[in-house]
């Protein structure tokens, strides 16, 4: 080979990114994943842990999963709420991985649970400052910040349950603590990609001013998602809907269009006949005119439920599992949303 090809060989490997000093990173679910996607474009790539369309509330790690995990430098997933069995997971598959529960961090904007199978629309305040600064530092230095701070305690007891008749305990209250899916909530992606930033730059300081960059111009593209989606549902305030299951709270409350009841609780449990029998009630009564299924659950509990009623439908997916992997997720997962709000006009 001439000189002058070589020259040439050598200025391209160059300028190719230096993934081989980027940290092996894992996320747990395809939102996760896209936020970290987001932070570190340009430089890297994190791994999925979980399947495209599974369930997080109850999942068991394939051999591949295990691997990538054991690899893992940084372990980024959403928290014990959304899935119970990662933190003990974590522990033992990639004890020297640091770990960054998102639902942990300080700022990040939380709702309860909602109570029962139906519930009234609430005047949730989401005039919470979010300061330019993150977690302190000794928070991301602890390596497994597992600490149960919001009475999640009880999740794996509720999960775990075999007994869906119509006295059922579980169905008829709320899990204590907070609604897990608060990647929904566009102010939480925001604050999460400050974090994730953070801690990628703490363990390879080398391209940390790259994923500040990149953070910075991801909060940008979700603050005009939220106003495009702010303003295709201000129309849709006054919404009667159902869904599958209670996983939109956090969406619903930031955009003004709440659901008046869900099929399943927040953790995707089956329901029992009491609960179905709540929702359909609550279709009659408040003259339901949508209902949104999910992908990845039987259809026809939603038939169960409308009965003869009639009323649009539109499916939607909290973890975006049919959208591609990678830096846009995230900005593609809210607008899918609320197109399928949009669809039940």
């Amino acid at each position: 080979m001439s000189v002058g090809r070589l020259s040439t060989l050598a200025f391209f490997v160059s300028t190719l990114p230096a993934f081989a000093d980027v940290p092996d990173v894992v996320t747990d679910i395809p939102p996760v994943h896209g936020l970290v996607s987001r932070v570190m474009q340009g430089v890297g790539e994190p791994v999925l842990l979980l399947d495209k369309g599974a369930s997080p509330h109850d999942y068991a790690l394939r051999p591949s999963n295990a691997a990538a995990l054991q690899d893992a430098e940084l372990v980024i997933w959403t928290g014990e709420g959304l899935a119970p069995w990662l933190a003990d997971t974590i522990g033992s598959v990639a004890p020297n991985a640091l770990s960054l529960p998102l639902a942990n961090l300080e700022q990040t904007v939380r709702l309860p649970f909602r109570e029962g199978a139906t519930f009234e629309a609430h005047d949730h305040d989401h005039g919470h400052e979010h300061e330019d600064g993150h977690e302190d530092e000794d928070h991301h230095d602890d390596e497994h910040a597992h600490d149960d701070e919001h009475g999640h305690d009880d999740h794996d007891e509720d999960h775990a349950h075999d007994d869906h008749d119509e006295d059922s305990v579980h169905d008829d209250h709320a899990h204590e603590g907070d609604d897990p899916h608060m990647w929904l909530d566009p102010e939480n992606g925001k604050i999460w990609l400050s974090a994730i930033a953070d801690a990628l730059s703490k363990q390879d300081p080398e391209h940390a001013d790259l994923y500040a960059a990149n953070a910075t111009a991801g909060q940008a593209e979700i603050d005009e998602a939220s106003a495009r989606i702010a303003a295709k549902l201000a129309p849709l305030s006054d919404l009667h809907f159902i869904v599958f299951h209670d996983a939109y709270h956090y969406f619903e409350a930031r955009f003004g269009v709440e659901a008046v009841g869900a099929i399943s609780m927040s953790d995707a449990s089956t329901p029992s006949p009491k609960r179905i029998t709540e929702v359909r009630d609550t279709v009659d009564a408040m003259d339901v005119t949508c209902a949104l299924s999910e992908p990845q659950f039987n259809a026809k509990l939603i038939d169960t439920v409308l009965g003869d009623h009639v009323a649009a439908r539109a499916v939607i997916d909290p973890l975006g599992a049919h959208l591609d992997n990678g830096p846009e997720f995230y900005i593609e997962l809210l607008d899918h949303i609320a197109e399928a709000f949009v669809s039940c006009q």
